[in-house]
């Protein structure tokens, strides 16, 4: 398995001197409940920074904490869930499950995050998606749309495999190393997998990198978040494999970057606003 080289990050789409608000990138993030109310904030506060408009779609109460924090989010649309078909539409790529509740009716009043998932993902099987949090846990690996990205941890990637109903891959995939179970599932479900951990392990079933670095006060809730919103910012003008693993770097960058100032003492809130520092430092100008 290869070592992620910081070089690729050349290849990432820059913003040209001469473009229109709209040009550089339209995100949409469907997440966010009543239990996991931050986990889809964080994921607009670093997608806010990297692309030219966020449209942001969670239950009522976190569309009003959204509007109450509009002068940050000044490219951003609060977006109810009854007009997402139509901004769908209309981005790039599409983020969903941060905050999304884990299990029907953990929250009262939250959507049915495998419903919502899967009817998505069935009627718009062409988009970008990114595919986090709850949705992950909920959703059955034969409907992930070819080139979408998955973000998951160790225990969501063992729920993933858990839910193949192909039971010779389930066996196959059991006597593989965890590197190359990563690598057959990409394939297998033609999609790029993003497993975090101390060392990410990153693979669209052909190429497969591991990036190492970041630290213990990455463990802290909503660092995943903001991994999520990053990759699908980058996701929305860059191609998945390289969106994946340049996300990857410079989420673990950030995080040591942090640690050099506060040791293990930050939250994700720190980390996505480290982020465009280190963009600025490893990306062309």
């Amino acid at each position: 398995m290869k070592k992620f080289d910081p070089k690729i990050l050349k290849k990432l789409y820059i913003p040209p001197p001469n473009s229109h608000k709209g040009q550089n990138g339209k995100l949409l993030i469907i997440g966010g409940s009543q239990l996991f109310h931050a986990a889809s904030l964080w994921s607009l506060t670093v997608a806010s920074r990297i692309v030219d408009m966020v449209f942001y779609s969670s239950i009522p109460t976190n569309n009003e904490l959204v509007k109450e924090a509009k002068k940050e989010f000044r490219n951003g649309i609060v977006v109810p869930r009854s007009k997402i078909h139509d901004y769908i539409n209309e981005a790039d790529c599409i983020l969903i499950g941060p905050g999304l509740p884990r299990k029907e009716g953990e929250e009262t009043g939250d959507d049915n995050t495998e419903e919502l998932t899967s009817s998505l993902l069935k009627r718009y099987p062409n988009k970008r998606w990114v595919i986090d949090g709850g949705s992950l846990r909920t959703i059955e690996p034969e409907l992930i749309s070819q080139h979408a990205i998955l973000t998951p941890h160790p225990k969501e990637f063992e729920t993933l495999k858990l839910k193949i109903k192909n039971e010779k891959l389930k066996m196959k995939m059991q006597n593989l190393k965890l590197e190359e179970q990563v690598q057959f599932f990409a394939k297998e479900f033609s999609c790029i997998v993003l497993l975090k951990g101390p060392v990410d392990v990153i693979s669209n079933g052909s190429e497969t990198v591991e990036v190492k670095g970041g630290n213990a006060g990455m463990t802290k809730g909503g660092t995943g978040d903001v991994l999520a919103g990053l990759v699908a910012a980058l996701y929305c003008k860059n191609e998945a494999f390289l969106s994946a693993a340049a996300g990857s770097f410079i989420n673990k960058k950030a995080g040591e970057l942090l640690f050099k100032k506060a040791g293990y003492y930050f939250n994700a809130s720190d980390l996505a606003n480290e982020t465009p520092k280190v963009m600025k430092e490893f990306l062309p100008q």
